[in-house]
């Protein structure tokens, strides 16, 4: 080996061994567990650019009560108020005992002579024309559930941005800790080879080999900060909240396949019903609305109040008729909104499907990548451990220890990355199945 020359005969064995058990203990690592997403108060503190987007755990909060308060303060809040209120006003109309408003008319004609006088006054009324009041009903009440259904479906919709978001992250937690950590060992590593090169016992390559090594770690660092304060940013930016739950793991869900009510076509089927509904009433209208007239009429001859007067009562139905052709138009508008619903239910499931597949694959497929994962980190690591005994030794030099060291480091990562993907897709074939926490 080229460097093995550059060990001396008087370096003492306790320091190789020291060295060796820097190199063979200092492994970057963090806790198994992921369920911490908040760095130690040094390092909120320290970060390495001067930007921090900070997030606090919140043992008070669940997954299922970050989904309601981010709804609560979620755009969409406001059009889910103004459906509500729009079937409140349908329901409020078809309760009516009239089909509209009510007219009142008051007529006076006098004759030139002034010898003449009409009075007339009436109530025009709009009538319910038959089965029209129930179908307004029908109406109001799909209106209704049709509100429902948007709200669990933008439910469901908010829940996937929670839950991609805290996942997000998670893993992004885990790479931040594993670049820290392994600045952290390279540091250490710096001091021990910076006194071995003022001792005279290494050449100032290996130095700058190191010192070069921990320079692109604090980069790696660097760019893992930054991602973190970004999904950070995005989990606030979603949710309005600092605050994030400490547990959101997911029992997996036991559907094997799309079900019809699944929230999101729920909410289609319910829009698709409301406008058949919708053009069932609008069928009623047919050519109007008839009306009853209900009046009164008063004439007197001339002033002599001893002149004859006459009284009279009068009442009367109008019933529109022919106006098919004005209606049609109103009715072809809405069959062409009925059409485009039912396209979109019909894409939707089709995407459902497809999205249902991805996640049921990407579980099998993190559970076996887990099992190679686990595997080739232990592998690693023992590896690890020979090569530091070779290197006290002076059987390999620096370069090929960082090279072993660079790749147990990624096995380590890459374990602890599938371990947390898996826990991230079992959430996300929830969500595919239409799952609400």
């Amino acid at each position: 080996m080229s460097h093995v020359i550059f060990f001396r005969p008087c370096l003492p064995i306790l320091m190789y061994a020291v060295l060796a058990f820097c190199l063979c203990f200092a492994k970057p690592g963090l806790s198994e567990s992921h369920d911490s997403l908040v760095l130690s108060k040094a390092d909120q503190s320290k970060p390495l650019v001067d930007h921090l987007d900070p997030i606090e755990e919140d043992a008070r909060l669940s997954l299922a009560k970050v989904v309601e308060m981010t709804l609560d303060k979620y755009p969409d809040a406001a059009w889910l108020k103004a459906m509500e209120d729009e079937a409140a006003a349908i329901a409020e109309r078809s309760k009516s005992w009239t089909a509209g408003a009510a007219q009142a008319g008051l007529r006076f004609q006098e004759a030139t002579s002034g010898t003449l006088h009409y009075i007339d006054a009436d109530v025009q009324v709009p009538l319910w024309n038959l089965g029209q009041r129930d179908a307004e009903k029908k109406l109001a009440d799909e209106a209704e559930a049709s509100t429902d259904a948007q709200v669990t479906a933008t439910r469901l919709r908010v829940a996937g941005l929670v839950r991609s978001a805290l996942w997000d992250m998670a893993l992004q937690k885990i790479r931040y800790e594993q670049a820290q950590a392994e600045v952290s060992f390279f540091e250490q590593l710096l001091s021990k080879i910076s006194l071995q090169v003022e001792l005279g016992d290494l050449p100032k390559a290996d130095l700058l080999l190191a010192k070069t090594e921990w320079l692109q770690k604090r980069s790696v660092l660097t760019q893992a900060e930054a991602e973190l304060m970004h999904s950070r940013k995005r989990y606030s930016s979603i949710t309005q909240l600092i605050k994030i739950p400490v547990l959101y793991q997911e029992e997996l869900a036991a559907l094997a396949e799309i079900q019809q009510n699944h929230p999101a076509l729920a909410a289609l089927n319910s829009q698709i019903e409301r406008k058949q509904a919708e053009i069932a009433a609008i069928k009623l209208i047919g050519s109007g609305q008839s009306s009853l007239t209900v009046g009164v009429n008063s004439d007197r001859g001339d002033n002599d109040p001893r002149s004859n007067q006459t009284e009279s009562f009068n009442i009367g139905v109008t019933v529109p008729f022919g106006g098919s052709a004005h209606l049609a138009p109103q009715i072809a508008a809405a069959n062409v909104e009925l059409t485009k619903l039912i396209a979109e239910r019909e894409q939707l499931y089709r995407t459902l499907e497809q999205t249902h597949h991805e996640a049921k694959h990407n579980l099998e497929v993190n559970k076996a990548e887990l099992t190679i994962a686990n595997e080739l980190k232990q592998v690693a690591e023992e590896h690890l451990t020979m090569m530091n005994l070779s290197y006290s030794m002076g059987e390999i030099d620096l370069l090929d220890l960082l090279k072993i060291q660079s790749r147990t480091q990624q096995a380590v990562l890459n374990a602890k990355e599938r371990a947390l993907m898996l826990e991230r897709d079992k959430a996300l074939y929830n969500q595919a199945v239409g799952v609400i926490p």
